[in-house]
């Protein structure tokens, strides 16, 4: 099968590829610097030359609260303008199956615990990451619409926050654990005694090991048709201050968590309903978040030296 993976080089993107591969797949991969899918005649461009019959769209500009504070228009406009010129070049091109991977940021910001596909319209997502969110959002409306008027077969998955090797680690604009981790090497290897995290500590979040949602990516692709969107994750939640206790204890940092409550949390609550995902793809998360960590880290510590330099 001729299958493209936009993003193929990114966080996400290139974890799927490399488990298409290891199944005796050969999956185009789509770069940036190749094709920009904001630009209309670039995507039909890809199209023409991937022709594909299976498209996984997993291209996206996204980032933690700070950079999400920063860039609410960039957010949101080129989201919106990757996941439209995909789906139109997706009918225009007669795909077989588009799978398309929507954020829990769309999730509105009251949304009752744990979060239900069935909520995902009950309300605004939180603001910090609103832009982005409905952007997301607004891509299920169109690949209902698509379904419904042009037979496109498209898929929509929710994955919870991602983590894990290869991962951003930039703190301009990398995710929780991704900024963790770097914090609390660059202040243990520093000998600093204490390192400065947004908020109080008290919101909870969901993590999903980037290879979990791989999977789960790959068995949508195989098992699942239908036009319902589908949440990912592992059904737990975490405080974000136990998380930081956690990943001291994996980092080896030793110092103190101090707490800048002038900055923002985020949301108060996030724990997905995952019960579709099981019943439909049968998919269900392997990795504990401790091992999860242990890898990421582990990961880091071989090639932070070299993403710092490639950095500068």
């Amino acid at each position: 099968m001729r299958i493209l993976v936009t993003g193929g080089a990114g966080f996400l993107g290139a974890h799927v590829v490399d488990l298409l591969r290891a199944e005796g797949e050969d999956p185009f991969v789509a770069r940036k610097r190749d094709y920009d899918l904001i630009d209309p005649a670039a995507t039909r461009r890809l199209f023409a030359d991937a022709r594909p019959e299976l498209v996984f769209h997993l291209a996206a500009e996204v980032g933690g609260i700070g950079a999400n504070r920063e860039n609410p228009g960039r957010y949101w406009h080129a989201n919106l303008a990757m996941g439209l010129n995909v789906l139109e070049e997706g009918r225009r091109a007669g795909v077989e199956k588009l799978v398309l991977v929507g954020t829990i940021c769309a999730y509105p910001e009251l949304t009752p615990v744990p979060f239900r596909e069935d909520d995902l319209w009950a309300g605004y997502p939180e603001p910090t990451n609103a832009p982005y969110g409905v952007a997301k959002r607004a891509l299920l409306t169109g690949a209902q619409a698509y379904r419904e008027q042009y037979g496109l077969n498209v898929v929509y998955l929710l994955p919870v926050n991602l983590y894990g090797p290869r991962d951003d680690f930039d703190l301009r604009t990398s995710h929780v654990v991704p900024a963790l981790i770097r914090k609390m090497l660059d202040a243990r290897d520093a000998g600093a005694g204490s390192v400065v995290l947004w908020g109080d500590g008290r919101p909870t979040r969901e993590f999903l090991y980037v290879e979990d949602c791989a999977e789960a990516l790959v068995l949508a692709a195989r098992r699942y048709d239908g036009s319902e969107p589908v949440n990912l994750g592992t059904g737990e939640e975490i405080s974000i201050r136990d998380l930081a206790a956690l990943v001291a204890d994996v980092t080896g940092f030793a110092g103190e968590v101090l707490w800048d409550v002038s900055k923002p949390g985020g949301q108060a609550r996030r724990r997905l309903d995952v019960s579709r995902a099981e019943r439909l793809l049968g998919f269900r998360a392997r990795t504990p978040l401790r091992a999860g960590l242990e890898r990421t880290v582990a990961w880091y510590t071989e090639h932070g030296a070299q993403l710092s330099a490639a950095a500068r």
